[in-house]
């Protein structure tokens, strides 16, 4: 090849990879843009969409993405996270055959919906790609039905569905009697019920995670959109706070120490069976307000979110708090201000020095907000209003669900 051929084909190369680079991007914010409530989601089935998606997601868009710029075929270890969450999901009672549809069905979305966002040059490009993503799905659900297959061969069956009648019968307060046929599959009187509610985990954490709390002695787990649900046993010799403190100490390794947390784990005690449906509201609640408020603590209990946990729970109120602050949604340096200020602790010195401005500057802009509000957030009945205020404008703003 002539000089000139060689610089030829070199910039069709190098056009070709930036064009890739440039639709990888457009599909990580389409796979991005499932956790929010746009209408152009609303085709897809829900167990399609669940706390695992995201991550998962975009972990196969990248893969994808390399073998169709580079030919580069995945290793096993690389779709490792994939294949063990399809496994996961099997377990949690989906059948392999709409788990492999739903795989298909996220592809077929997602090229269906990159030409409306690419250019006319991206879109000539996605021409081509008919061949490799058939050859890589075909790779990907051979890998998947493979494990699930060996899976199947290893597990009891019978007792994965044993358990999920019976954490489905206890969260609904119903007696689990016609799944009680099994010694192997005992059932403690009293559990601590476990909600647990993802932030920004990568792929394969939250697959990892459930493992661990499925391999706790008379655990049981079900998995639902939002996240999963654990009931875990009191024992004779334990109290809850020692159950939950164990919880705790077993997840710590896989949760990291990242802030906010990767997820959050809202608990409460059933000290019977008749008191797990109760519970589990409670833990739901209590594990919302930990995602929503991205609080720092990855246990979360009611006793430490008694005035969150008031404002939570009744929705008219909730909207009617959060309308206290409407008059600050132009004003984002007094919104910012407010929050500061009740990060620490009212004390105007210390809000002064975070936010670089002199402790006048505060004063100020405190007045300014107990003028646009009607409360003073240097009156502490007034105060108290205010901070539920936040505290519901946040939870409607990350669309507090329990």
């Amino acid at each position: 090849m002539t000089r000139a051929g060689t610089v030829a084909a070199f910039d069709r190369t190098t056009r070709r990879s930036g064009m890739i680079e440039r639709l990888l991007a457009e599909a990580i914010a389409l796979v991005d843009g499932f956790s929010t409530q746009s209408p152009v989601y609303d085709g897809l089935p829900s167990s399609l969409v669940d706390a695992d998606f995201v991550p998962a997601a975009e972990l196969n868009v990248r893969l994808f993405f390399r073998f169709w710029r580079d030919g580069t075929e995945p290793s096993e270890e690389d779709t490792g996270p994939l294949v063990e969450r399809a496994v996961s999901l099997v377990h949690d009672g989906m059948p392999l055959e709409d788990v492999l549809r739903n795989y298909r069905m996220g592809v077929d979305f997602l090229w269906s919906q990159l030409p409306n966002t690419a250019s006319a040059s991206g879109r000539a490009a996605l021409a081509e790609i008919g061949r490799p993503l058939s050859e890589y799905l075909s790779l990907m659900t051979a890998r998947i039905a493979v494990a699930c297959v060996e899976d199947a061969r290893r597990r009891p069956w019978d007792e994965l569905e044993r358990r999920r009648g019976i954490i489905d019968a206890l969260l609904a307060g119903r007696d689990p009697v016609d799944w009680l046929d099994d010694a192997a599959v005992p059932v403690a009187d009293a559990f601590v019920v476990a909600v647990v509610r993802p932030g920004d985990p990568g792929p394969g954490t939250l697959t990892n995670l459930r493992h661990r709390i499925h391999d706790l002695p008379g655990a049981f787990l079900r998995r639902d959109l939002s996240g999963w649900t654990a009931l875990i046993p009191i024992g004779s010799r334990d109290d809850s706070a020692t159950v939950i403190e164990h919880l705790s100490t077993r997840l710590a390794p896989g949760i990291g120490t990242g802030t906010p947390p990767l997820l959050w784990i809202g608990v409460s005690p059933a000290p019977s069976r008749a008191a797990i449906p109760a519970a589990f509201a409670e833990a739901r609640v209590v594990a919302e307000l930990g995602r929503c408020l991205s609080r720092d603590e990855v246990i979360c209990r009611r006793q430490d979110l008694r005035l969150e946990y008031a404002v939570a729970v009744d929705g008219s109120v909730r909207k009617e708090l959060a309308s206290v602050l409407e008059p600050l949604a132009d004003q984002p340096v007094l919104a910012e201000t407010l929050g500061v200020f009740f990060a620490n602790e009212c004390n105007q010195n210390a809000a002064a020095r975070l936010l670089f401005v002199h402790r006048n500057t505060i004063t100020y802009r405190l007045a300014r907000i107990a003028e646009l509000t009607g409360y003073d957030p240097q009156r502490p009945t007034e105060a108290m209003t205010l901070s539920a205020a936040r505290t519901a404008q946040l939870l409607e703003s990350k669309a507090f669900s329990a």
